[in-house]
């Protein structure tokens, strides 16, 4: 077999001494990025960072590439890694971002087996040296887009000390990320308040716990279970979600607080940099898009990807919604009617 087989099983044995190091390449010189590239570099893994410009791009004898960039730079981050990958059929593409549908995009440049989903729920800061640091405890799921099993991977991610936790079903692990990723996220970005405060305002937060029902109610429709991630009972979320909102927002908001507190969720951050593209579109609204091919109503989701995308495009509109959870709730609501009334035509 060749090199890098040779050392995966070797690796798989869990036999390091005198073992060539895995190369890993890692595109997206982020906290994620960084924060997983110094996971490895603790094993003796041999890890390198592709640069920011495709110009500067050379190739890389990769048996790993790891892409921790934004879901809306997956298509440049495949450009770099067919410039910067020497032999893309021998190497694992994992994929660590948020929402769905980059494991699709990489699957169609490199072949279902070279694609493996991963879920991280490490919250990850940055230090001083901009390098990645975990501010909470977490893990790492892993699921196989392919029907190739890659044992000598989990092993050498496991070897960190880092949780480690392999599914089948990608697609049933990736949609239990967003359903976290998900909440207090978008309402929070709209509204510029961070997590512990939104928790206060009852009416959008019963909104926040109607957009964790309709996820829900999309994932039923695609025959897709909710999975338990590392340190995160995602099945507990999403059936609390179903109780009685007076109850649910009980439950739900001394979780948020406790556990996002004072920290600005993505979709916030990028509103906060003044960044036009947000992931919004491959969060709330990938629920969108998957709930109107299957008939699932999801007006909450709807209108928070509308409003936020509207932001990021028009930063003036953002005046309109800060710390004004009216104006959200009216739209929502609004929106809610307006789906009820083409239900009923």
């Amino acid at each position: 077999r060749n090199r890098a087989a040779k050392r995966r099983l070797r690796i798989d044995g869990r036999s390091t001494c005198g073992v060539e190091k895995l190369n890993v390449y890692v595109v997206g010189e982020g906290a994620v990025g960084t924060y997983l590239g110094d996971l490895l570099r603790s094993v003796n893994v041999a890890v390198a960072y592709a640069p920011r410009e495709l110009e500067d791009v050379t190739p890389f004898d990769a048996d790993v590439a790891i892409v921790a960039v934004k879901s809306y730079d997956t298509e440049s981050a495949i450009e770099t890694l067919r410039k910067g990958v020497s032999f893309p059929q021998k190497c694992v593409f994992v994929t660590p971002q948020n929402g769905v549908g980059n494991e699709e995009k990489l699957a169609a440049a490199f072949g279902a087996d070279n694609v493996v989903a991963a879920a991280l729920t490490v919250p990850v800061g940055r230090d001083r040296e901009g390098h990645g640091v975990p501010t909470h405890e977490g893990g790492l799921g892993f699921a196989p887009v392919g029907n190739a099993a890659y044992n000598w991977l989990w092993a050498t991610f496991a070897s960190t000390s880092l949780p480690v936790k392999v599914f089948s079903d990608y697609r049933a692990l990736k949609w239990s990320k967003l359903s976290l990723n998900m909440v207090a996220n978008a309402s929070c970005a709209i509204l510029n308040v961070l997590p512990n405060r939104l928790v206060h305002y009852e009416h959008v937060f019963t909104l926040e716990i109607r957009a964790i029902r309709e996820i829900r109610n999309v994932m039923l429709k695609m025959g897709l279970t909710p999975i338990d991630l590392p340190r995160y009972p995602v099945r507990r979320l999403q059936s609390m979600a179903t109780l009685p909102s007076p109850i649910a927002r009980a439950l739900l908001g001394n979780r948020i607080a406790g556990a996002r507190g004072r920290k600005p969720p993505s979709l916030l951050q990028d509103l906060r940099a003044n960044k036009a593209a947000t992931e919004v579109d491959v969060l709330n609204g990938a629920v969108v898009a998957a709930g109107d091919r299957l008939g699932v109503p999801t007006p909450v989701n709807r209108v928070f990807t509308r409003v936020l995308d509207d932001i990021a495009h028009m930063p003036q509109l953002w005046a309109k919604y800060r710390e004004r959870p009216d104006v959200l709730e009216a739209e929502v609501r609004a929106e809610m009617k307006r789906t009820r009334a083409l239900s009923k035509a």
